[in-house]
């Protein structure tokens, strides 16, 4: 078995690992071709597709229409052991939708928090992010291919 066989993660260890994230950065192709990185608060369909939701006129919005190409990458670790990551490969599709922007931002902001308990104060942040929707689009991307890695699983050795 090649190491690369032996540290991909499955199908079911990647979804948990991507759900364990809160940041996944998306890295579009820049006006002048270099690649342009930028962390992203994101959601993750049962379909396994992700979504963002970003300002219309922001630059990853710009370089998707140019070219809808993108990867995606969570990743975490310091040792080389710790190392575990997931690379996913896809078309960017763009989306003009209020309802579902204010879905992506719920999801992806409240991830790991969720609304406050208190009704007002809950409904103080559901009015900020329908406000911030009617400015965004939705990125939505169906992984086409994915790459992933847990060093963890070759047991310390290098």
């Amino acid at each position: 078995m090649s190491r690369r066989d032996q540290i991909q993660m499955t199908p079911d260890e990647v979804r948990r690992f991507i759900d364990s994230k809160k940041t996944i950065t998306i890295v579009s192709n820049g006006p002048g071709g270099f690649p342009h990185p930028m962390p992203m608060w994101f959601a993750r369909d049962p379909d396994d597709s992700i979504r963002m939701a970003t300002y219309r006129t922001s630059q990853k919005i710009k370089n998707i229409q140019r070219d809808p190409r993108v990867s995606l990458l969570c990743e975490t670790g310091i040792e080389y052991q710790e190392l575990r990551g997931v690379v996913l490969y896809g078309r960017a599709q763009l989306i003009d939708d209020f309802e579902l922007a204010c879905d992506t931002l719920l999801r992806a902001g409240g991830r790991g928090e969720g609304l406050p308990r208190d009704e007002a104060a809950a409904k103080t942040v559901m009015d900020a992010m329908r406000k911030n929707a009617e400015k965004r689009f939705v990125i939505r991307v169906a992984p086409e291919r994915v790459v992933s890695w847990d060093h963890s699983k070759l047991g310390g050795a290098y």
